[in-house]
């Protein structure tokens, strides 16, 4: 355990300490790696800048968002090119079938939605069935891009209200309650794919 600890301490120094060099670009660097395969604290992180510096609250907000998008890239490529065997390794075969049914009925949402909320958020299985479904790329990068963004923005207001400390509080309780969020999550999506869908059919009765 002494040895866990220790390692995680020098991992922990090593970051902020890249973080000092970056600057403000830091939060874009760190963003983009942990998309890009590296798990990495962004949300630690984003609240320590935020906290530190209110007045770039939005600069932080909106280079954390612009990292996850870009960092997801490689991601998009492993997909597209053969994911689907990574995919079906990792994931059940009814689950497999379940996030790709959900794809074909509404893209942009089944990525955006799951792209809202931190871990234990599987977000990356989710990035490679948006690939395996041969999602539009401009489409793919809007979406993680604002998703990002409600995150990040949501969770600057939560450390500026409460301090750096809600990260850990959040994430204690998405674990806890992780059937609610999922539960939140289903309703969310489908209460806005229902007023998606009545506005196009009270556009199109318009036109008739």
């Amino acid at each position: 355990m002494k040895t866990i600890a220790h390692i995680l301490s020098h991992y922990t120094a090593w970051i902020w300490g890249l973080l000092k060099v970056l600057g403000v670009w830091g939060v874009f660097v760190i963003s983009f790696a942990d998309s890009a395969l590296l798990g990495m604290p962004i949300d630690a992180i984003v609240a320590a800048y935020v906290y530190q510096n209110r007045s770039r609250f939005f600069v932080y907000v909106l280079l954390a968002a612009l990292g996850s998008a870009i960092g997801s890239i490689p991601l998009y490529i492993i997909g597209y090119i053969g994911g689907e065997k990574v995919l079906r390794r990792r994931i059940s075969e009814e689950r497999f079938a379940k996030i790709h049914r959900s794809f074909e009925e509404h893209q942009f949402w089944a990525l955006m939605f799951p792209g809202m909320f931190p871990p234990p958020m599987p977000f990356k299985i989710v990035v490679l069935a948006a690939a395996i479904s041969e999602m539009n790329f401009g489409h793919f990068l809007a979406a993680i891009f604002l998703a990002r963004c409600v995150r990040f923005f949501a969770l600057g207001l939560l450390t500026l209200w409460f301090g750096p400390q809600i990260v850990g509080l959040i994430g204690g309780l998405i674990k806890r309650h992780v059937y609610w969020v999922v539960v939140f999550l289903v309703a969310a999506g489908l209460i806005t794919w229902l007023v998606l869908k009545m506005k196009k059919n009270k556009s199109q009765k318009q036109l008739a």
